[in-house]
């Protein structure tokens, strides 16, 4: 007999609130910057190449992001990249920190559904200040039993999360936008998986479903998880 669903841990950006569309945009007024030094498509292989790998230095987050942005600023001017230029993508990132929360569709009321009947946790990876910022702003905090704010989300980081928090990842569902950091590794612990899928994913989270997983469901929205979370039982 299949245990009994007893904690449901929700992901934060792109799945609770609008998030990777604030970094496309300053990602734009990137490459309007360096225009003169590089053109876009390729401008963005190169960002995308030092944010991967700077992740094991600054993690995840906007911090990080604009330092990226400043380092391969450098690397396509030689180094002669005018000072006004760093002054603006600093200022780009300072403003991205200070963006005003946009909920997603349904993502209160699903939160309150479940809250009802679940204990109900938020993990979520990035910068620790930015994420409490956003957490408060969202007005859901005081809707979660437990916030756990990570540098890496994996499938030993969720058995530990569900252990403290809950009776086991093996009574736990993680729901999210991101397959590689959301779904995949909490039905590698032993619970259930629900992709939300969201109009825009950061390159170095995508991922494939998980074929033939029983513990694997897709959402167009979150509005379809009471339902779902009635269903399972």
């Amino acid at each position: 007999m299949a245990e009994k669903l007893t904690t449901i841990g929700f992901d934060a950006d792109d799945t609770l609130w609008q998030n990777e569309r604030f970094f496309r945009l300053t990602q734009d007024r990137f490459a309007e910057l360096l225009a003169d030094y590089a053109e876009a498509g390729h401008l963005h292989d190169r960002l995308l190449a030092a944010e991967r790998r700077n992740i094991g230095h600054y993690g995840f987050g906007i911090k990080g992001f604009v330092l990226s942005m400043i380092e391969t600023a450098l690397e396509v001017t030689d180094r002669k990249v005018p000072g006004a230029v760093i002054a603006e993508l600093i200022a780009a990132g300072q403003e991205m920190l200070s963006h005003p929360i946009e909920l997603l569709p349904h993502a209160r009321a699903a939160v309150e559904a479940v809250a009802d009947t679940h204990r109900v946790i938020l993990v979520t990876k990035g910068d620790l200040l930015d994420q409490e910022r956003k957490l408060a702003q969202s007005g859901l905090g005081e809707l979660f039993d437990g916030v756990e704010i990570v540098s890496e989300k994996t499938s030993a980081v969720y058995a530990r999360i569900f252990a403290r928090h809950g009776d086991g990842a093996d009574r736990a569902m993680m729901i999210g936008n991101s397959l590689k950091s959301d779904v995949v590794p909490a039905i590698e612990a032993g619970g259930w998986g629900v992709y939300v899928p969201h109009g825009m994913t950061w390159a170095l989270e995508h991922a494939d479903e998980p074929e033939g997983a029983d513990r694997f469901h897709r959402l167009d929205d979150l509005g379809g998880l009471p339902a779902l979370v009635a269903a399972i039982g």
